[in-house]
């Protein structure tokens, strides 16, 4: 799957080794695919993950960071800032189908991200990372009310460098026994994508109002799966 070496002993794969990714090209496209990160890190409470909204930029000539917010209050947030913490994000492409219950599995995309996750503090810097990550999902930032002073405060913002990381992917049919080959069952694989539907107004929207362009054009025929 790949010719790169692994960033670090880390972020090796082992098992499945030939699903490996290590490129950073590759290992950005499946992180600006996908929308939830799942980010672990250790409490004096014991270990805790949780799933987060993120955002991905460059910070220098081929160097990125990903971004992670929370409330100040989060004692997951206030653990995670300046310490070691890992971050993986999923993306299922189809359920795979094999002739014996012990072969199915998922065509999948995967990475793996470990660092140190450090607090961004200085307010416009801070408001750009918001940005950054409310975009990832989708780009309405503009479309809202700007962040006032005191919800900059609450939140806490974290950036972790994108150098310790490596994916792992799985695509094609299943793989079957050769003796079940001629068997009487199916194998196959079932696809899964996912869009934005069409937007719903609100319940309580008070004053009518377009929507706005981003939004709308996320949803309908304008969806493009991720």
């Amino acid at each position: 799957m790949t010719d790169a070496a692994a960033p670090s002993s880390r972020t090796t794969v082992r098992r499945g080794a030939n699903r490996a990714v290590y490129e950073m090209e590759r290992v950005r496209s499946i992180l600006d695919a996908g929308v939830i990160a799942h980010v672990g890190v250790t409490t004096d409470d014991g270990p805790i993950v949780l799933p987060m909204a993120y955002g991905l930029r460059e910070v220098a000539d081929g160097e990125h960071e990903i971004l992670i917010h929370g409330a100040v209050a989060n004692a997951m947030m206030r653990a995670g800032e300046s310490l070691d913490i890992c971050l993986t994000v999923t993306i299922v492409d189809g359920l795979v189908v094999a002739r014996t219950p012990f072969h199915n599995s998922m065509n999948y995309r995967s990475v793996v991200v470990r660092g140190t996750a450090t607090a961004i503090r200085e307010p416009d810097a801070k408001l750009a990372a918001l940005r950054v990550i409310n975009d990832h999902v989708a780009p309405i930032w503009d479309t809202a009310r700007p962040p006032s002073e005191v919800d900059v405060k609450k939140t806490l913002v974290l950036a972790v460098p994108l150098v310790e990381a490596s994916a792992k992917v799985r695509d094609g049919d299943p793989v079957d026994d050769e003796a079940d080959m001629d068997g009487p069952h199916w194998a196959g694989v079932v696809p899964l994508t996912s869009t934005w539907g069409d937007p719903i107004p609100a319940s309580d929207l008070r004053v009518p109002a377009d929507v706005p362009a981003p939004v709308r054009e996320l949803g309908g025929t304008n969806a493009h799966p991720r």
